[in-house]
């Protein structure tokens, strides 16, 4: 029986302990989101800031998919935001400074509150076992996700 439940907008946040440039500096080299997100397998980029488009290459477990998507909002230091084409989702990055800027509270959010694709429904039921699954294993990852940026940019 097919899972029917709509997708959810997901968030996670975590603190880190150093300022918002130096925090900037990993979140906003999308190249690199192989080494924190675990289903980003890899991610080619073409242009740079607002308007510059990737390709995604993600996996789980047996499972890879591509997906293409633009960058539509690009603030340095601040927000970075990416819509995915294939499925509709809205991926950001938020940077807000705390203790006047030597910390960070990064902010990573899926936002689906524009619904997503039959496609992204129909793959998701069938390969994910459906969204509520497929959302449990995406908060998961995003969690994971932070906790690599931040182990990684205290650690440098």
């Amino acid at each position: 029986m097919a899972d029917k439940t709509a997708p959810n907008n997901l968030q996670a946040e975590i603190e880190v302990d150093a300022p918002p440039a130096k925090v900037w500096a990993l979140v906003s080299d999308l190249p690199a989101m192989a080494r924190w997100s675990p289903q980003t397998f890899r991610t080619f980029l073409r242009g740079s800031g607002k308007g510059a488009k990737m390709i995604n290459i993600n996996k789980a477990g047996w499972r890879i998919w591509p997906t293409t998507s633009m960058i539509k909002d690009f603030e340095p230091d601040k927000r970075l935001m990416f819509k995915v084409r294939e499925n509709k989702a809205k991926w950001s990055y938020d940077l807000e400074p705390l203790d006047g800027g030597s910390r960070t509270k990064i902010i990573e959010t899926r936002d689906v509150s524009g619904g997503t694709s039959g496609i992204s429904h129909f793959l998701v039921d069938k390969f994910f076992g459906g969204n509520s699954n497929f959302e449990s294993v995406l908060q998961a990852d995003m969690n994971k996700t932070l906790q690599r940026i931040k182990t990684e940019v205290e650690g440098s």
